[in-house]
């Protein structure tokens, strides 16, 4: 029997979840229900297009492992990864690189390189690194036994982009945005397996929810399921169901989440938290399109278009064994990247005209005033479209628009003074850094010391060393 009480909190969280996001399906395709066929209610402006520029880099395979020619490669796209795995955008042969080695993405104007988690690292000009910006001339990147040189190109080519400023209840005219709109517009017709990846606070649940209203499966059942709320053991049971007496405690048979959305959609929120030992299961089910119940033999036959999120970087947690490579090529068919609010900041004035309607308080606008915008015009916003709605909120509820936390964009240089020796200046610096770094990780990770640890790629000992030393709590505010 089921009786722990944190896991029946998570199982409360989690229907919450779903119940929050089926009523806003429903309340969406209510309000429009042909929007797949028609797009009177998103603010387009017909005709209109923007011829955008394609950024262009240019990767010089110097040495492959042990082959000695060299090689040039193009790549025309705002995302390139790299890895001995066919599927990257830049297949580089060599045994020491791994399946998902580092990726290049255009960010604010800037190639960023990341390490997908890669199990010998990656080097730029000589030091490895997790996450850097590339620098405006040729630089020298080293991956396992490999040496490329890395270049940004001027643009060569051109796509048009729909001048738009929302999207269902998606708001933000900004280029990444309109883009984005146009890839869930032609995902959406489809039954295409997606998955929608971005951080903590995008919105990756209204795009699911705009993915299905725009579908032919549009008056067809809408199921959640938050893989992360739900205990590991009730898991199996929630997805694929479960006959009376298969375990202790199953006292009535019980239709799971894809039987119930036969017809339909499933939505596999937070799927990276899936167990590695239910993920086999999972990937025979979108194989044979057939599930068998718990404690069944028979399997039932099931017409379902799934679509997936999560926060997690699936290819580093293929790398590091934790998710299934055969499970994410069958799910990532189609891949919506989400930009982070500090991508597109010039969207934050819609963001909020669109958060006041849905408060019913679009009188209020004038409160944020130009005044108040300009306290937040720097900040980068950790918490994306969720901390800027708790902000709004918050904001309303006070009758007062509180300035906006002390910016931690990483493009901020610290100030240094020499009037403090060296020493102390390095030391100050140093707290600083690991007092901010701390606060934001425990306040992402709702105070999981386990999960803020794996996040951070630390010991959980030391983190609860820094909680002591900077005297924090574990929801990441401050000890009175």
């Amino acid at each position: 029997m089921y009786h722990s009480d944190e896991r029946s909190k998570k199982s409360v969280k989690g229907t919450r979840l779903r119940t929050h996001l089926v009523d806003l399906y429903r309340a969406r395709v209510a309000a429009n229900p042909d929007v797949h066929d028609a797009d009177a209610d998103d603010a387009t402006l017909p005709g209109k297009l923007d011829l955008v520029e394609v950024p262009r880099i240019q990767l010089i395979v110097e040495r492959e492992a042990d082959q000695p020619e060299s090689r040039r490669v193009l790549f025309d796209g705002s995302l390139c990864r790299l890895g001995s795995h066919p599927s990257n955008e830049v297949v580089i042969n060599d045994r020491h690189v791994s399946r998902f080695h580092c990726s290049l993405r255009l960010e604010r104007g800037a190639w960023r390189l990341s390490d997908s988690g890669s199990l010998n690292g990656t080097y730029l000009n000589g030091i490895r690194f997790r996450d850097a910006d590339l620098p405006l001339e040729p630089c020298q990147l080293r991956i396992g036994d490999s040496q490329l040189t890395v270049r940004a190109l001027e643009p060569v080519t051109r796509e048009r982009v729909p001048v738009r400023t929302s999207l269902g209840q998606l708001a933000g005219g900004s280029l990444v945005m309109r883009q984005m709109y146009s890839l869930i517009e032609r995902v959406a017709s489809t039954d295409s397996t997606v998955v929608i990846q971005g951080e903590s606070g995008t919105g990756k649940e209204l795009i699911a929810c705009e993915l299905v209203s725009r579908s032919k499966r549009a008056q067809g059942p809408f199921v959640v399921v938050d893989c992360g709320a739900i205990a590991p053991e009730l898991i199996e049971s929630e997805l694929f169901g479960h006959v009376r007496g298969a375990f202790t405690g199953a006292e009535r048979d019980r239709v799971g989440a894809f039987e119930s959305a036969d017809g339909g959609t499933v939505f596999l929120d937070e799927i990276g938290e899936l167990p590695v030992t239910l993920q086999p299961k999972l990937l025979r089910v979108l194989e044979s399109r057939q599930v068998r119940r718990l404690g069944e033999g028979r399997p039932r036959k099931i017409d379902v278009r799934v679509i997936a999120a999560t926060n997690r970087i699936l290819e580093r947690e293929v790398n590091r064994g934790a998710f299934r490579e055969d499970l994410f090529f069958r799910l990532a068919v189609v891949t919506i990247h989400v930009p982070p609010l500090r991508d597109r900041l010039d969207d934050i004035p819609q963001l909020i005209d669109a958060m006041l309607g849905n408060m019913n308080a679009a009188h209020q606008r004038s409160a944020f005033g130009d005044e108040a915008l300009a306290t937040i015009a720097t900040y980068d916003w950790p918490g994306n479209v969720r901390e800027l709605r708790n902000w709004v909120e918050r904001s309303l509820v006070l009758d007062h628009v509180e300035p906006a936390p002390v910016s931690k964009c990483r493009d901020a240089a610290p100030t240094a003074t020499i009037a403090t020796p060296f020493k102390v200046a390095k030391e100050q610096l140093i707290a600083d850094f690991e007092q901010r770094y701390l606060t934001e990780l425990m306040r992402w990770s709702g105070g999981k010391v386990g999960v803020a640890a794996q996040k951070a790629g630390i010991d959980r000992m030391y983190i609860y060393r820094l909680i002591q030393r900077h005297g924090l709590k574990r929801d990441g505010s401050f000890d009175d």
